[in-house]
């Protein structure tokens, strides 16, 4: 079986943009869904409109693939879904090492998504020796002490950081010199690699307070909108109690 270590997606070398690149996982994960329904092809338009983007920009996409379509017919499902997963080396085994074995961490490892989308957890590392040789979704967990041994055993090249901010780096460091040259980085911190080496960081309470930003304005627009329509609701009532001249108008003796 192929291993990530000796083999890397062609994306670079055919000169996919990173942006294309960032979208391919959108089309594959609405493609699936469509295969799972036995859906045998697709539009553009409908396709992008899964996916949330529009049909142009995936025309575009998939043009870099050398996917164009039919006319009339659109595209073949199942074939995407083939040309995708090749184009992101998914076709392929990827195994991976989650160092961090906390309560996310443990929840990574215990994520289904990960073998049905070519990629196998190979170890899960902990400094914790009170964590080693504990089972975690079926896997034993080991010392970090071994890390690099680990890295070389299993011919890993991504590594999935879960660890407190301040063992991140370090840890990270260890990875790169035991020849991991991606990294997804779950610790609130921004690590330092050299080049060649990829880092994805996915922070949790950033995504949050982007929705906290966007639920304040919406909630600040929101006021705006009921301060503007009250004056005028105020003015219609107070219009209906005023006289000729603005003032109330006193009660006409019978």
């Amino acid at each position: 079986m192929a291993t990530g270590r000796t083999h890397r997606p062609a994306t670079r070398s055919r000169g996919i943009p990173e942006a294309t690149v960032a979208r391919l996982p959108l089309y594959l994960r609405a493609l699936t869904a469509l295969s799972e329904r036995s859906v045998p092809t697709v539009s553009s338009e409908e396709l992008a409109a899964a996916a949330g983007v529009n049909s142009a920009k995936l025309r575009k996409d998939f043009s870099y693939l050398g996917s164009y379509g039919t006319r009339g017919v659109g595209y073949d499902v199942e074939y995407l879904v083939y040309q995708i997963s090749r184009e992101l080396g998914l076709t392929q085994d990827w195994p991976v090492v989650i160092v961090g074995i906390g309560n996310l961490g443990a929840a990574l490892a215990n994520y289904g998504g990960f073998a049905s989308r070519g990629f196998r957890v190979a170890a899960l590392i902990d400094a914790d020796p009170a964590m080693a040789g504990k089972p975690v979704a079926g896997i034993p967990v080991q010392h970090s002490d071994d890390l690099e041994k680990i890295i070389e055993d299993n011919g890993v090249s991504i590594g999935v950081i879960a660890t407190p901010a301040g063992a991140a780096q370090p840890v990270c460091d260890r990875l790169v010199a035991a020849g991991v040259t991606s990294i997804l980085n779950f610790a609130p911190t921004v690590l330092t690699v050299p080049d060649g080496v990829d880092v994805r960081k996915v922070d949790l309470s950033i995504e949050l307070q982007i929705l906290a930003f966007h639920e304040q304005r919406k909630a600040g627009e929101e006021a705006a909108a009921a301060d503007a329509a009250g004056p005028v609701a105020a003015g219609r009532g107070d219009s209906a109690d005023k006289g000729p001249d603005g003032d109330v108008p006193a009660v006409m003796p019978a």
